[in-house]
């Protein structure tokens, strides 16, 4: 380790760093921990150290050149050249030390427990020296409550050891009553001289350990804090500093001109100078040291690594915010706004590869489903890192009752690849997808909120119908499927089916089929009866085929199923059709939207055909058909066979609706 010799009695030691068994003296402040390196072998040849050894021991005017203690300073901001020269030889402290500059989780494969972070930051944050300790008070040795006779006899005697020109400033800094007002700010104010001491002692041995000091004053605290901000290396712990950010953003909004200048105050008339009477001179001042507290704030996440700053950016801003729901303190907002600048750059790459992605997405959309996935993957991926550094921004400008533009339009990018997906090319699975990532990364911003949770919500109910459409529609397929073997010796198969009806090889698709009709003969002899033949007809505009069967069991099942696969849709056409202002002959007679023609039958003479309205008519079964006839006059009707006129059944349906319906004046009402 080498030779040192003791700053305060010119004796030798082991290290520099360490106690002088001499005198009992260890260094502590900046000045004297510069001063005890470069009176070591680190900094210093033997001949030199002999010197200077004599010099102090005969209180003479030391020769330490200001180079040698320039780089003494320099060489104390290394925090493993420290750890080295405080070590103690032949007793434990290598342990403790090696424990220091270890790589996290050593301690823990040594089989130590894991200790918290801040104890973890402890060890590894030990401070040479702060801006605190650059105060002129800290340089000096002095107090707030020290007179001008006191400062300048400790600036002659710090100029000594230390550099002249600094100690000079100093001395004229502190006793210039407006230059003093500068040192005061940026010192502890309102802090007794002891407790001041203890501080700076404390920033250098335990600087995490001062942060939940909660007996200071406002601006005192947040000095303090400022240079423990220090500490922070690039192995803290990211939501500890965003915790700490935020505590210390919060202080800052607690800090009160009127406080500080009566805390000044009290300091100054106990030293003896003029009282500070403006509080726009504090005001000004505490203008420019919120500007330092963000300075040391950015330079505490510069040192940290890039994801790192992010999380702590993200984590400070939303505890602050409230996840964007209240306002934050000044300084985040000032902090945002910093970062916001040096990210706009990444953000705007970033954006540019999503737009690109965009686009190559819409080009392969017509290949299919298929096509784009892999497209789509890319995009989550490249949205998501974007998203991540843009979520401190995007949090802050929800809290300030602002959008941010950049969210906005990537958002709705992405929102309309995600509508044209499913309109163009019917992909939902793919439009669900992004939909559910712009409602989990644009939460903060709430237009797009609203717009992508309706646009979710029709989604889903589409996507809920086309399950239950194909759930019903399966069911359907179920009930309306029935075969039957008709025929006694020769077999025939009766079937339908989706894909249609069929009797002896010849097939009608469901869609194809226009006509209808079945019915019953029952016959007899001598009164007896002898059994009901069954007839059942269908087809196209073109032909039909026609079924005669005995089985009841059969005619009424297959009834059932061909009135649910075809008549319903028969039944709906015709509504349709008379809305639509068109005409239907059903036999005899002709169906209109508002009424129906029906035939006027004489004796003499040509029948003649007459229009009734639906309040004219009445309707009745007789003899195996359906009879329409007018209220007025008996003459006038129809009667429509069931087994040899086609779509009967569809006739009587519809109009057997409509007299259930009071005061229908049109067919087409039915379908309201």
């Amino acid at each position: 380790m080498g030779i040192a010799i003791c700053f305060a009695c010119g004796s030798e030691k082991a290290s520099a760093l360490l106690p002088c068994e001499g005198c009992g003296r260890t260094p502590r402040t900046s000045s004297e921990l510069a001063m005890s390196l470069a009176l070591s072998e680190h900094l210093s040849s033997k001949p030199q150290l002999a010197k200077y050894s004599h010099e102090l021991r005969n209180q003479l005017t030391l020769s330490v050149q200001p180079a040698t203690l320039v780089q003494a300073q320099i060489a104390l901001k290394d925090p493993q050249l420290v750890a080295m020269l405080e070590v103690r030889p032949n007793d434990d402290a290598p342990k403790k030390v090696a424990a220091s500059v270890a790589p996290a989780g050593t301690a823990k494969a040594n089989g130590a427990s894991e200790s918290s972070l801040t104890e973890g930051a402890r060890l590894r944050t030990k401070l040479a020296s702060t801006v605190l300790h650059q105060n002129a008070f800290a340089l000096l040795g002095v107090s707030t409550r020290d007179d001008r006779r006191r400062i300048v006899a400790m600036a002659e005697e710090k100029s000594l050891t230390l550099d002249h020109d600094a100690c000079h400033k100093a001395r004229s800094d502190l006793t210039n009553p407006r230059n003093r007002l500068s040192c005061e700010i940026a010192w502890l104010p309102g802090v007794s001289p002891k407790k001041a001491s203890q501080l700076v002692d404390g920033i250098l041995q335990d600087p995490m350990g001062l942060r939940e000091d909660l007996s200071l004053p406002a601006l005192a605290h947040l000095n303090v804090l400022a240079s423990v901000f220090e500490s922070v290396d690039a192995a803290h712990d990211a939501e500890d500093l965003a915790d700490f950010i935020h505590v210390f953003a919060t202080l800052t909004e607690e800090l009160d001109p009127d406080e500080v200048l009566r805390d000044i105050n009290e300091d100054r008339v106990v030293a003896g100078f003029p009282e500070v009477r403006a509080l726009d001179q504090v005001e000004a001042e505490l203008v420019q040291r919120k500007r330092y507290y963000r300075s040391a704030i950015k330079d505490a996440l510069n040192r940290l690594p890039p994801k790192t700053l992010v999380k702590v950016m993200t984590q400070a801003v939303d505890m602050a915010t409230s996840g964007g729901d209240e306002h934050a303190p000044e300084l985040i907002d000032d902090l945002v706004d910093s970062y916001e600048v040096e990210t706009k750059d990444f953000l705007e790459k970033e954006e540019e590869n999503v737009h690109k992605l965009i686009k190559a997405t819409r080009d392969a959309a017509k290949s299919g489903e298929a096509g784009i996935k892999g497209y789509i993957d890319k995009l989550e991926l490249v949205t998501r890192n974007w998203d991540s550094v843009a979520q401190p921004i995007q949090l802050s400008s929800k809290a300030r009752g602002m959008e941010h533009e950049a969210s906005l339009g990537l958002g709705y990018e992405i929102r309309s690849l995600a509508i044209d997906l499913f309109n163009k090319h019917d992909m939902i699975n793919q439009s669900q997808r992004l939909m559910n990532l712009l409602q989990e990364l644009f939460a903060e911003i709430p237009d797009i909120t609203e717009r992508v949770e309706q646009d979710v919500d029709a989604l889903a109910d589409i996507f809920h119908k086309r399950k239950q459409s194909a759930a019903q529609r399966a069911e359907w397929d179920r009930e309306i499927t029935y075969s039957a073997e008709i025929g006694v010796i020769f077999k025939d198969t009766l079937s339908i089916s989706p894909s249609g009806v069929s009797w002896k090889g010849v097939s009608f698709p469901l869609d194809a089929i226009t006509r209808v009709r079945w019915g019953g003969v029952s016959h007899s002899v001598n009164g007896i009866p002898t059994g009901t033949t069954y007839t059942i007809a269908f087809g196209d505009g073109r032909s039909d085929v026609v079924v005669e069967l005995k089985k009841e069991q059969i005619y009424s099942t297959f009834i059932d199923k061909l009135w649910r696969a075809v008549c319903v849709r028969l039944l709906g056409q015709v509504l349709e059709l008379v809305k639509a202002g068109r005409t239907i002959q059903f036999g005899e007679s002709v169906l209109h939207d508002d009424g129906i023609t029906l035939v006027k039958h004489k004796f003499f003479g040509a029948n003649e055909n007459v229009k009734c309205s639906w309040e004219q008519i009445q309707i009745w079964n007789a003899d195996g058909s359906f009879c329409i006839g007018s209220t007025e006059d008996k003459k006038t009707n129809v009667a429509l066979s069931y087994i040899h006129n086609a779509n009967t059944h569809i006739l009587e349906q519809v109009l057997r609706m409509a007299f259930k319906k009071p005061g229908l004046r049109r067919l087409s009402e039915l379908l309201d």
